[in-house]
């Protein structure tokens, strides 16, 4: 394509969720030329099942975006719509898998923020199962998109340290604002031609993450305590591990490790023993140590420290 000044380049954005609106806002008063936003279909949500705008929206509104939200990528009026925009390039940010004939539509193509060091944790959830994974570092990659899932040319990469008691709460949080500055020089790079894409480098070992699933947020007390700590923090605040108290879902939001040997130096018990004093500590027994709940939340109450919890519980035989 003929060479373009950077804010002449017609961009358009897709993502839908509160993580895609600091990239959207940053191109924005940036002063780059976003001609349109595609996002999620507004979906009924809350108590009165009231049609809700995503975030991305909401965003794009307020400052007078057009914006398009077909159900399904492949449908020929979104198809004609997305065309008549007439994108230079794509950005897409926490959105759906994109099929060939939009994610090719572009001539500079479309490119993806994915927060992880990629090939590493390609999938749905690599905040959740890089934290869960006990990673001590993890980043962001922005790449371009083609046929397999998260394997595009690697643009840029930022590595980003994960604290040792952090959970997946924080971390998407600083990546959602780490990864909006990324994709502006990821855009600042290719318009200038300085940056070069790089096939992703092979690994003789991928750990996936792959989608949350109920059955994954169950915590099995058989497991190493440390293991058992980093589900906890890689799975909170949503959707957040839990096990079961006198027969109802307990979920744990914070928890810290005692070793097995605190205290009067006993074996731990046989895992999954509940311990407490009933006013201050609640934990679990595992093989090597105790999972000591911090935060709570019991179905059908409030999620509250454990402090709190066991002031007004009074705990079945």
């Amino acid at each position: 394509m003929p060479e373009k000044a950077l804010n002449d380049i017609r961009i358009v954005f897709m993502g839908t969720p509160e993580f895609a609106v600091p990239t959207l806002k940053k191109l924005v008063t940036e002063g780059l030329n976003v001609v349109g936003v595609v996002t999620g279909p507004d979906k009924p949500a809350g108590r009165g099942m009231q049609l809700q705008k995503s975030a991305v929206k909401q965003y794009a509104e307020s400052v007078n975006l057009p914006v398009l939200q077909p159900e399904k990528l492949r449908d020929p009026e979104f198809l004609e719509a997305l065309r008549a925009l007439n994108a230079d390039l794509q950005i897409v940010v926490a959105f759906r898998m994109l099929p060939e004939i939009v994610w090719n539509m572009p001539e500079l193509g479309t490119i993806n923020l994915h927060s992880s060091l990629l090939p590493q944790y390609r999938g749905a959830a690599p905040i959740n199962w890089a934290v869960i994974g006990g990673e001590a570092v993890s980043g962001l990659t922005t790449f371009k998109l083609q046929h397999a899932i998260d394997t595009g040319n690697i643009l840029l990469q930022l590595e980003m340290p994960i604290g040792p008691s952090e959970d997946a709460g924080s971390l998407h949080d600083r990546m959602m604002e780490a990864g909006a500055g990324l994709v502006l020089k990821t855009v600042q790079g290719l318009v200038a031609g300085t940056l070069q894409e790089r096939p992703q480098p092979q690994a003789e070992v991928l750990k996936p993450a792959p989608k949350i699933f109920k059955e994954t947020c169950r915590i099995d007390f058989t497991r190493p305590v440390k293991e058992v700590f980093n589900l906890i923090r890689g799975l909170s605040p949503f959707p957040a591990a839990f096990t079961e108290l006198d027969g109802k879902v307990l979920k744990i939001y914070q928890a810290h490790i005692e070793p097995a040997s605190v205290g009067n130096n006993q074996t731990p018990l046989a895992p999954g023993k509940l311990l407490t004093d009933g006013k201050h500590y609640i934990k679990f027994s595992c093989p090597d140590g105790y999972i000591v709940l911090d935060a709570l939340q019991l179905a059908g109450k409030k999620k509250m420290t454990t402090e709190a919890f066991l002031r007004g519980y009074h705990f079945e035989k």
